[in-house]
């Protein structure tokens, strides 16, 4: 009985894997904090009340913690979007549970209606905030074959792990910056080059992860120890894209709550 109990709950984790996986609690905090920097004075005023004195990074995670709550359990595919490197989000068959691009203009649409209760508001302001971060996690634009990147194993230092996990955690926590650190040390961009990162949809946000994340499957292969060499090549896309992340969430935010 017990084996067959823990049959069904490593099925039920491959199953799942998926969609609970993400930035990593210090890569979300920091697309919060650097998202801080770039709001408008009437945005983040309104922001603070609607989440009651908390800002961005304190409640960056809230979208992943939900997850241990069944009554969450429709927000799951939410978080990532999956289809053929060969195809395009507009070309691929939509999920009807929902994700991560539909999920994103959702949450947009619910915070600027005006009947949206004060809760709700609270909820899918949350939602977004995480939301935006997984869009610049290049591996939530991923393909269902190995999950995003869930079944893909490699080797991390010469330990087991997955390229998924390996772009949501183990870089930065190998890079040992905290999520103050890394929103303190961003890119030297100027304003014209931010005012270009802003620009732009979801869908051609999305695809910019799409393209780094058709890079990284380029260059890696199944089984490889990755390692000095790994960190050198990608950690700098990494900053970059928590960067990005911060600067469209904000710019996000300063729509919504202009």
């Amino acid at each position: 009985m017990y084996l067959k109990q823990l049959t069904f709950v490593f099925f039920f984790f491959l199953a799942t894997i998926g969609a609970n996986a993400e930035w990593g609690k210090t890569g979300h905090r920091a697309v919060g904090e650097i998202a801080e920097d770039y709001l408008t004075k009437k945005a983040k005023k309104k922001i603070r009340k609607i989440l009651q004195g908390s800002g961005l990074a304190f409640v960056a995670n809230y979208a992943d913690e939900i997850k241990s709550d069944k009554a969450y359990s429709q927000y799951g595919p939410w978080h990532y979007v999956n289809y053929p490197f060969d195809s395009s989000y507009q070309k691929h068959p939509k999920n009807p549970q929902g994700d991560i691009i539909a999920a994103i203009e959702n949450c947009i649409q619910l915070l600027k209606n005006k009947n949206t209760t004060p809760n709700d508001q609270a909820f899918y302001l949350k939602m977004l905030i995480h939301l935006v971060g997984d869009l610049h996690q290049p591996l939530h634009i991923g393909i269902a074959e190995d999950k995003g990147g869930n079944t893909f194993q490699v080797l991390w230092f010469k330990k087991g792990t997955n390229l998924h996990k390996v772009w949501d955690t183990h870089m930065l926590d190998t890079y040992r910056m905290s999520y103050t650190e890394l929103a303190q040390n961003k890119e030297p961009w100027n304003h014209k080059q931010i005012d270009e990162i802003s620009e732009g949809s979801i869908v051609d946000w999305a695809r910019e992860s799409r393209d780094l994340c058709k890079d990284i499957y380029s260059k890696t292969a199944k089984g490889e120890n990755l390692s000095y060499r790994y960190m050198y090549d990608y950690m700098k896309h990494v900053r970059i894209q928590l960067h990005k992340g911060g600067i469209r969430l904000a710019t996000v935010l300063n729509d919504i709550y202009a």
